[in-house]
């Protein structure tokens, strides 16, 4: 099937068959393949070689590091012309698909990247750039629906670049695709998911269709259980299948905007010697912020407990922690190798993250050294 959404991603178990076919259809013969070490190690790159068709000529560019950084965006941008490309894939989790992004951005771009980011005011700069493929590989970021990338920079900072042109002209979901993932980064991938949705229908803007689908990628991943069943058994076609899909519905949903959780994970993962994976981030420090929104978002919390299942009580943030205890993720930010002496540093990135700008509850500087602690 196809969904109707934005750029109509294919959406089946063996969808990843038909990438010869979408290629053709938008005209690439020469792509860029965007992939990571750790696909590379497990054949799954090969994979992607053996199905595109000899009469197309792939390059590969499979460096992207965990939080993908404006050095990688570099190197692979001078891999794309060095090999005269004439498109993009990004084969992978969100960071390999964020990084694709940001190659197709400056490939027809002037200047420097940095320039195009949101937190520099390069939101309107952002023109039509070139034709980008989204194939994930994981179950979290939704970035093959999304207008959005995250990208590290030089200076240290973790800056988010946005725009409808930023959304990849076509997107392969294929569940299959994840049966391999093992189940801690199946955990978090899904926490990232789950957080969208949750962040997203927490926004204050409002958009009741986006809502719709955040409440009903919150059903697949808890009332479902889809979320600890692919978890224990990656092999579930039907846990993976709705993994899958509400990780798409959680972009879907953020085109409403997030909240102070990503600010807070954002700032984390700029630190490159910690590589701190966003969605365990999102997992830890969730509550935290579920605790700190409560008396700010009006009846929400009874209609996210409402998805999550009957039995769930209006306390989303015990939820969340006995949730991360079952999958096995940290319980805390210091279980991840954070120190206290981290946060006046990370304060002042998450001040100033545009995820602030709908959040239901907007934190004083303070109230920032706060959260992080808690979360500590």
């Amino acid at each position: 099937m196809q969904l109707n959404y934005f750029n109509r991603p294919y959406f089946e178990n063996g969808a990843i068959q038909k990438i010869s076919e979408v290629l053709n259809l938008h005209g690439i013969k020469n792509p860029l393949i965007c992939s990571d070490p750790g696909l590379s190690s497990i054949g799954m790159t090969d994979k992607i070689k053996n199905l595109i068709s000899d009469d197309f000529s792939s390059s590969f560019y499979e460096e992207t590091p965990a939080n993908p950084t404006e050095k990688a965006v570099n190197e692979a941008l001078e891999l794309y012309k060095l090999n005269g490309c004439d498109g993009v894939i990004g084969f992978g989790g969100g960071s390999s698909i964020d990084l694709a992004k940001a190659v197709a951005l400056m490939a027809n771009h002037e200047g420097n990247l940095i320039d195009y980011s949101v937190n520099e005011g390069g939101y309107g700069k952002i023109a039509e750039t070139i034709p980008m493929i989204a194939i994930p590989t994981t179950s979290g970021t939704g970035s093959e629906v999304s207008v959005g990338s995250l990208i590290t920079m030089n200076d240290g900072r973790k800056l988010i670049f946005a725009s409808p042109h930023l959304m990849p002209t076509a997107a392969i979901c294929d569940p299959e695709l994840t049966f391999g993932l093992p189940p801690i980064l199946t955990a978090g991938a899904g926490m990232d998911a789950l957080t969208h949705c949750i962040e997203a229908i927490l926004s204050p803007i409002n958009d009741p269709p986006a809502e719709a689908v955040g409440i009903d990628g919150i059903e697949k991943i808890i009332k479902e259980e889809s979320l600890i069943r692919a978890c224990e058994d990656g092999q579930d076609k039907e846990a993976r299948w709705n993994m899958m899909m509400a990780s798409t519905e959680g972009a879907m949903a953020f085109s409403k905007g997030l909240g102070a959780v990503h600010s807070m994970s954002h700032a984390l993962g700029a630190n490159q010697e910690l590589r701190l994976h966003h969605g365990t981030l999102n997992a830890v420090i969730l509550p935290s912020v579920l605790r700190f929104n409560q008396n700010h978002v009006e009846n929400k919390y009874t209609r996210i407990a409402s998805a999550m299942g009957d039995k769930v009580t209006t306390d989303l943030a015990n939820e969340i922690e006995k949730l991360n205890e079952k999958i096995g993720m940290p319980a805390s930010l210091s279980e991840m190798g954070v120190t206290e002496d981290m946060i006046p540093q990370l304060v002042a990135h998450a001040a100033t993250d545009p995820s602030n700008l709908t959040t239901p509850r907007l934190p004083s500087i303070e109230e920032w050294e706060k959260l992080f602690l808690e979360a500590m």
